[in-house]
């Protein structure tokens, strides 16, 4: 028999980096043996569902090379699973309960039986014609399924499987009054698309029991259910509903905000496509779950950019120092490799000029008489150090002395012409964790957790190089670190905007 795996995602929000885990491992799996991978919306709550998800999610997928066989909906079997609650209604296994949900939780908490678990099947089916069609009286039931309220797994203690909700839904609109819960419509769902594998993160692991109860009730086909471990990161939100309420309070530009953990998140932040594959392949189906840090995937990301992205030059605006070449009489444009250690990422344009920017930090403590090197040009004797009213230094003069050997000096520096036709203007942004806690719990009050200013601005000016580069290209700024261009150049008046790629051993991830 051929396998069939299934990934169920419920709308609720964009796909994040535990979502891309269960994506990756179900499509592996399928395409290893042979098998077919549906993508399946889990769509049952109206409340927090928007097809803006549904296409996000797809697209996501997409870019993370994954192309499912067959797409499908839970709300495609929505008039099946009404079916089957009311077939177990009729054989006095499910009830209508109307004990308010604060008391219904503490009484399953305590192993006590509702009020309304011996109801007549005759009243229960009233009951439940009352919930189809959405009327007070039926709000105020919920269908729960006769297991094992005795039992040490809570989720035997009959669980619920209906409740009216009123809100349209995304695509059936107000034609339903009535959803079932995911414990409900995931078996019934799995076993009639044929899934022969479903994998579930071990969070879920005692709705395994429930699961298997479930399907034996109903007599239905039992799908193997395969568990795998949850991902989690320190520092790092993975509550699509907490999520939400980032982008709900404007903390956050959007989903795909790059200090969100979801897959356009971090692939704007300037992971690759290729280093999230790799370090799932490296967790694998593995049943231990552990805080992973985010240094580790970085670290795969560095070692997969770093020898394919150009070299440019960039110089914070409030940290550059003039050096004056006493015996450079003009410009020279000359071409130099992009990347030094890999002649196939081509060559760049850099201009020598008898003014040049560098840097304060390369400048602070420079003596007369002091040899450094200039990076793509050759190296430069300091004739005098100028410095202002404070004592910080404000202008270097020196005269080249190309001769020289570069091995021999301490300093290798990075300058930029001081002429503005060959700079640009960029902001160069850095992050932090959203989040103060290293491990967020369920019940944490999130908006106490906040971390405030995660997004660090700084204005700079780069090689005019800069221009050419497009929305998504990576480069290094030199001894600075790996950069993402967001916002790509359009006019002088506006700054490119690039965000720093993290490397693996920056604190800030």
């Amino acid at each position: 028999t051929q396998s069939t795996w299934g990934f169920p995602p419920e709308p609720s929000g964009y796909l994040h980096i535990g979502h891309a885990k269960a994506a990756m491992l179900n499509n592996y799996y399928a395409r290893k043996y042979g098998g077919t991978l549906r993508l399946r919306f889990d769509d049952t709550n109206p409340a927090k569902e928007k097809q803006e998800y549904v296409d996000n999610i797809i697209a996501d997928l997409k870019m993370l090379g994954i192309v499912p066989d067959v797409v499908s909906y839970t709300s495609d079997h929505f008039g099946l699973c009404i079916d089957k609650a009311t077939e177990l209604i009729t054989k006095g296994r499910a009830y209508c309960d109307g004990t308010p949900v604060e008391q219904m939780r503490e009484e399953r908490g305590k192993c006590v039986e509702s009020r309304d678990r011996g109801l007549s099947v005759e009243e229960n089916l009233r009951r439940w014609a009352e919930m189809q069609a959405g009327s007070e009286e039926g709000a105020r039931y919920a269908v729960r399924v006769k297991m094992d309220m005795s039992s040490e797994n809570g989720t035997l203690r009959d669980p619920v499987i209906f409740r009216v909700n009123l809100n349209e839904h995304h695509r059936t609109g107000a034609k339903f009054k009535v959803y079932p819960t995911y414990d409900f419509a995931c078996p019934i769902v799995d076993s009639i698309e044929n899934i022969t594998h479903p994998l579930r993160s071990n969070e879920y692991r005692l709705r395994n029991e429930q699961y298997a109860r479930m399907i034996e009730l109903l007599e239905m086909r039992l799908p193997l259910v395969q568990d795998f471990s949850r991902l989690n990161f320190s520092y790092t939100c993975l509550s699509k509903r907490k999520l939400a309420w980032f982008v709900d309070e404007g903390i956050v530009e959007g989903w795909n905000d790059p200090r969100f953990p979801t897959v356009q998140g971090i692939m704007r932040r300037g992971l690759t496509v290729e280093a999230l594959w790799e370090f799932i392949a490296l967790q694998g189906a593995s049943q231990k779950g552990n805080l992973h840090d985010w240094g580790k995937i970085w670290n795969i990301n560095k070692k997969i950019i770093d020898n394919v992205v150009p070299r440019h030059t960039a110089i914070a605006r409030d940290a550059r120092v003039l050096l004056t070449l006493s015996d450079v009489s003009g410009e020279e444009v000359v071409s130099v490799p992009a990347h030094k250690k890999n002649p196939a990422v081509g060559t760049k344009f850099t201009v020598r000029a008898p003014t040049l920017y560098i840097e304060h930090e390369d400048a602070h403590d420079m003596v007369a008489g002091e040899e450094v090197t200039l990076m793509d040009w050759g190296n430069v004797v300091i004739d005098a150090v100028e410095h202002d009213a404070a004592g910080r230094v404000a202008a270097v003069r020196g005269h080249t002395h190309l001769e020289g050997d570069f091995k021999a000096t301490k300093k290798k520096m990075t300058w930029l012409p001081t002429a503005q036709e060959h700079l640009v203007d960029v902001s160069l942004v850095e992050f932090d964790h959203l989040i103060t806690v290293e491990s967020l719990e369920k019940d944490d009050d999130v908006s106490k957790c906040v971390r405030p200013n995660s997004r660090v601005e700084a204005a700079a000016i780069a090689d005019a190089g800069v221009r050419l580069l497009k929305k998504g290209d990576r480069l290094q700024f030199m001894r600075k670190g790996y950069y993402i261009v967001d916002e790509p150049y359009k006019r002088d008046s506006q700054p490119v905007v690039l965000f720093y790629i993290p490397d693996g051993h920056d604190k800030k991830q």
